[in-house]
């Protein structure tokens, strides 16, 4: 069972072999949890009348039908959840009629598990959106969440989808995180763990301070700073 603040996807894929990559790449992004997997138009019908979910993660092209007739069936029953198209689509009309039915994010076939990660995570940032705005840059700002990343100024090495994830695994951490526990959280060595974290404390959105065990070294612990 997912927390209630976790954010529910259906994947919905005519492979097997990819619904179940699709589903394992989910479940390793904190604040999001797998509702299912399933492989056609209809059976993603059935599925949401039995359990609704947040987001579908959809491939466009289905035994059954386009993706997009799906999306119009699923808008005319009441269905709200956003969408993630995960396709070899590259049609801009279709690009746009998705955009109109309620797609978010588009990421094309074939993907790393970085990619599908960052768009994630993107999505939660511009979930979390909540209250009134007060004025046009807020609007800008949870609008942009849902934009391709933009090329930054990052250390050697390091990259922003990864930054990202740590970032997302550090916010969700209410007492904070290790190296070590981040490095299991995201999926790379603590080295490069905790390289990222230096750079958020370098950067001002992070804290550390050491916590004391019984014997040895203290071990450093990394915090998200409010209002970062």
């Amino acid at each position: 069972m997912g927390t209630p603040t976790e954010i529910s996807v259906l994947v919905v894929e005519d492979d097997p072999v990819a619904a179940d990559a699709h589903a394992l790449y989910v479940s390793r992004v904190p604040g999001f949890r797998v509702a299912g997997a399933v492989h056609s138009g209809g059976a993603a019908l059935r599925q949401l009348e039995r359990s609704p979910a947040d987001l579908l993660l959809l491939d466009f092209y289905l035994p059954d039908g386009h993706g997009l007739r799906l999306m119009r069936t699923l808008r005319a029953a009441g269905h709200t959840a956003d969408v993630i198209a995960v396709t070899s689509a590259r049609d801009l009309a279709v690009v746009r009629e998705g955009v109109s039915l309620g797609v978010v994010q588009y990421v094309l076939k074939p993907f790393a598990f970085a990619t599908l990660r960052d768009r994630l995570l993107r999505y939660a940032e511009f979930r979390a959106s909540a209250g009134e705005a007060s004025g046009q840059d807020e609007v800008d700002r949870a609008l942009a969440a849902l934009r391709a990343p933009q090329p930054a100024a990052l250390p050697k090495g390091l990259t922003q989808a990864t930054l990202r994830a740590v970032t997302g695994s550090l916010r969700a951490a209410e007492g904070g995180l290790s190296a070590a526990a981040t490095a299991e959280a995201v999926g790379i060595s603590r080295i490069t763990a905790r390289r990222y974290l230096e750079h958020l404390v370098a950067s001002g959105r992070a804290a550390r301070t050491p916590q004391y065990g019984q014997v040895g070294r203290p071990e450093l612990v990394y915090r998200w700073l409010p209002g970062a």
